[in-house]
């Protein structure tokens, strides 16, 4: 799936889009990718001198990713975050990285879902967590 297809899913845009394609999809479990070019907003004050993806994106990354799988079954719908667990960061993530999300659904009830994130540069965990999200239809 692309970019352009993950437009389709989910309500975000650039610059705080942060899946550029997914790899492996299905209702359970999505493995996705995000291209760190440097170009990024958030690499001019974070930091200038030595540029680092904040870890909270990360979380982002992996919660978007997360949304598209979810958000396949709900369309139209807005993912909502409502609480973050057990989030490590393991890895600096710098510009050239490749991100790597895996993401899986740990429990859905109704409308309020608990997935389990991990995010990797050259198969080395940078973070991982535990994201609990809700979706408005």
């Amino acid at each position: 799936m692309n970019t352009e297809e993950i437009k389709k899913i989910l309500p975000h845009r650039e610059p705080f889009l942060f899946v550029d394609e997914a790899l492996e999809i299905s209702d359970k479990r999505i493995v996705a990718r995000r291209y760190i070019s440097g170009d990024e907003y958030f690499f001019k004050g974070h930091f200038p001198s030595e540029p680092i993806m904040p870890g909270v994106l990360i979380v982002e990354a992996l919660a978007q990713t997360g949304g598209v799988m979810l958000l396949r079954k709900y369309p139209g719908a807005i993912p909502l975050f409502m609480g973050i667990d057990r989030a490590r960061f393991r890895k600096i993530v710098k510009p050239g990285d490749t991100l790597i999300m895996e993401v899986e659904l740990l429990q859905e009830r109704g409308t309020i879902v608990k997935i389990s994130g991990i995010a990797k540069v050259n198969e080395e965990i940078v973070c991982e967590a535990i994201i609990l999200a809700g979706i408005k239809k």
